[in-house]
């Protein structure tokens, strides 16, 4: 199998961010580093990541957790600040979190050592619906809810089309929800703020069937057995 489906697979990391690892000269296949993105690797070759040999695991775990602000979407921190592995029950499972999180955004943060369903889940080509709700500074206008709707372009952003609708609404402020198909960097900050509007909160509320429900802040459970299933239909 190619390198990166490998490394998705032994709970390493998404196969994006396997890549990155393969062209950072981070791999070794048998104590060669390896930098093409097309490397096969049979079963009975030594990977190793920064020294470190990986295997593919057996046994998939599937977690939902509810991300706080002030915390990095990441297994481990080189500036020592708190991570979603922190937050994990004793001892952790080996997983890697579906995507991310702002470090001041909160919500539904999905982790598993399934590379398959975690490629499938952030591909584009997936269009994997998120759902957000996000406070704004003021009254939304109803010509910005229609350019949501109908995708903003502007500073750099081209953003596709997504459903929008204004939950509540004033002159101190409004909240709003948006449900997208696409996952860039910042997206939902980056809109708003072409837009004009000033966040003040954001949190994600679904990814895909899964919601957050009542599951409090800084804590994780298994997925249903129903949950998965409708994620891997989503």
């Amino acid at each position: 199998m190619r390198i990166n489906r490998y490394l998705a697979q032994a709970g390493v990391a998404s196969r994006r961010a396997a890549d990155a690892f393969v062209a950072a000269g981070r791999v070794r296949v048998n104590g060669v580093v390896v930098r093409s993105m097309g490397t096969q690797v049979a079963q009975d070759c030594i990977v190793e990541v920064d020294g470190k040999r990986v295997i593919p695991v057996a046994q998939k775990t599937y977690l939902v957790l509810h991300k706080p602000i002030g915390v990095v979407t990441t297994m481990r921190d080189p500036q020592g600040r708190r991570t979603v592995r922190d937050l994990l029950p004793e001892p952790a499972p080996r997983v890697v979190p579906v995507g991310r999180l702002d470090y001041d955004s909160s919500g539904v943060l999905l982790l598993t050592n399934d590379g398959e369903l975690a490629f499938r889940l952030t591909h584009p080509r997936f269009g994997v619906e998120k759902t957000y709700r996000v406070a704004v500074a003021g009254r939304v206008a109803l010509q910005d809810v229609r350019a949501l709707r109908e995708g903003v372009v502007a500073k750099g952003l081209r953003a596709s089309p997504c459903r929008a609708r204004v939950l509540s609404g004033g002159d101190d402020g409004s909240v709003i929800e948006l449900v997208l198909r696409e996952g860039k960097n910042r997206q939902v900050r980056r809109m708003l703020d072409a837009l004009g509007y000033q966040v003040l909160s954001l949190q994600r509320v679904r990814f895909g069937p899964v919601a957050l429900g009542e599951l409090p802040p800084g804590r994780s459970r298994f997925l249903t057995t129903r949950e998965l299933k409708d994620l891997r239909r989503s």
